[in-house]
């Protein structure tokens, strides 16, 4: 079923609301546009990705911005870009199949998602007609690389506590940026940087950064745990000057972009983070079929085969939420495109909708992942602890997922915070079903059983929804303002809520 023909919903309702089938997209409903390029990713992967990853981990001069190129040639950066910008216009659903798919890549889908993510959709959504018309074309192409500049030494969570300055030209006609960045993926082969800093000490701006600007310089490339492949640099601002087109949305709202951003991004990781499960455990299964003891295939013992079971198990689950998630995205997008909204005010709008999920997915998505390979270690016994088996990369590059696009600590306490101030506001109404939980434990049980499918899980679904209003609730009333310093509580509900 096209994702358009689905009602769209409130973001943060699946708690107070049973899901229906018509408001519930899944991975059967690919349609043959999307399966076709599904199976395009999946031969890029096989053919130009896998091949090469020792040389990729190696940083071979080249490489990356070479694979990025071919990715462009292909449609694959600009795919959810408007046509008349140089993309291919397809909807956010198909957007969300290519980072799945392309998730497995290891350093390369770090690469490519920072690039068509991050690098560039600040631009797509913020930048001005010129900027746009400048930018994009070679951005969705891959001519030019982007590249996202927040983090610096001392604020990495508390993105606004940034020591970046910027100001004025005495002529006008520049702003003079200093300070530093760290951390910045793709920075090495970049060619746009969009860059935060505070204008005139205290207006915390973006700004649009060309590779070669006077005073713009890299550190060395970082030695990571994981991700090896991924160029990640410092990047440094000594009076560097760009001219005053350069800023990118409004002075001092710098944070509206960074936020909105990160929404999109974190629904993304989610999607990347899914496709390397799935190919993390495609592997665990083939080793578990090939290798034996005691005269036998290990994937015959149970206890393996328990492993792989709860690592399909979990996969499923991601899978399922992360689609369900990005067809409300687009049913919103298009009941907003209907109401006259301009397409990036209509794709944030969406996306902002549905923040709260996006929080939730990147947990689910990046803690799904780190359990599917540290098994996969594990099935492979002795021979997952040696780099000729690729299991190995995939357990350590893994390791960052929890860490980028808002540590999943961040994004618990997120979770919460979210749904307690649009209660607040009137956007969500959680007081009423909790009330309806209160009232029901002072009445009478109900022992009568269910019928229909799937009654007794749905029962549980349901029950699961009402001890977190209750809990939620509780902690509210108890604690009143100060919940906010209660981190164990709200990450523990907003486990609770993860879970169902």
């Amino acid at each position: 079923m096209d994702t358009n023909t689905r009602s769209a919903v409130e973001g943060g309702s699946f708690l107070i609301r049973p899901a229906t089938t018509e408001n519930v997209f899944i991975p059967e409903d690919f349609n043959e546009e999307q399966l076709m390029i599904a199976g395009m990713c999946d031969d890029f992967l096989e053919k130009e990705v896998l091949p090469h990853l020792v040389a990729i981990d190696q940083q071979e001069e080249g490489l990356m911005p070479a694979l990025v190129d071919k990715a462009g040639a292909l449609g694959l950066l600009g795919a959810a870009f408007p046509e008349d910008l140089g993309g291919l216009g397809k909807d956010f659903v198909t957007a969300t199949l290519i980072n799945e798919r392309l998730g497995g890549g290891h350093s390369f889908a770090v690469a490519m998602a920072a690039h068509n993510g991050i690098g560039s959709l600040p631009i797509l959504y913020f930048g001005t007609e010129e900027q746009k018309q400048k930018y994009i074309p070679k951005l969705a192409s891959g001519e030019m690389k982007g590249a996202y500049a927040l983090t610096e030494p001392g604020s990495g969570s508390d993105a606004l506590g940034a020591k970046t300055t910027a100001k004025l030209s005495d002529d006008g006609k520049n702003y003079i940026l200093n300070g530093q960045k760290i951390w910045i993926t793709n920075a090495g082969f970049a060619d746009v940087f969009t860059v935060f800093a505070k204008l005139d000490g205290d207006k915390f701006t973006a700004f649009i950064v060309e590779k070669g600007a006077p005073g713009l310089s890299l550190g060395a490339e970082e030695h990571k745990l994981g991700i090896k492949g991924s160029s990640t640099r410092q990047v440094f601002f000594e009076d560097c000057t760009i001219p005053v087109e350069n800023l990118l949305g409004e002075v001092g709202r710098g944070h509206v972009i960074a936020f909105n951003i990160l929404n999109i991004g974190r629904l993304k990781l989610c999607a990347a983070t899914l496709g390397g499960a799935k190919r993390a455990l495609g592997i665990s299964i083939t080793y578990a079929k090939n290798r034996e003891q005691f005269k036998t295939p290990i994937a015959s013992f149970g206890a393996i085969r328990h492993k792989l079971a709860e690592m399909a198990i979990r996969t499923f689950a991601t899978e399922s939420a992360l689609y369900r998630t990005s067809a409300w995205i687009d049913a919103k997008e298009e009941e907003f495109r209907g109401s006259g909204k301009e397409e990036a005010e209509s794709l944030l709008g969406a996306a902002e909708e549905f923040a709260i999920e996006c929080a939730m997915l990147k947990v689910i998505g990046s803690e799904c992942l780190d359990y599917v390979v540290d098994e996969g270690v594990q099935i492979h016994g002795g021979n997952g602890y040696m780099d000729e088996y690729n299991i190995t990369r995939a357990y350590r590059d893994s390791r960052i997922n929890r860490i980028f696009e808002g540590t999943n600590e961040i994004n618990r306490l997120l979770t919460l915070d979210m749904y307690l101030k649009r209660a607040m506001k009137g956007r969500i109404n959680l007081m009423g079903p909790a009330m309806a939980v209160s009232k029901e434990l002072m009445s009478i049980p109900d022992f009568g059983e269910e019928d229909g499918s799937f009654a007794a899980e749905l029962k549980a679904i349901a029950s699961f929804k009402k001890a977190i209003l209750m809990c939620a609730g509780a902690a509210v009333q108890k604690l009143m303002m100060k919940i906010e310093s209660e981190q164990e509580i709200l990450m523990n509900i907003a486990d609770m809520a993860i879970e169902t």
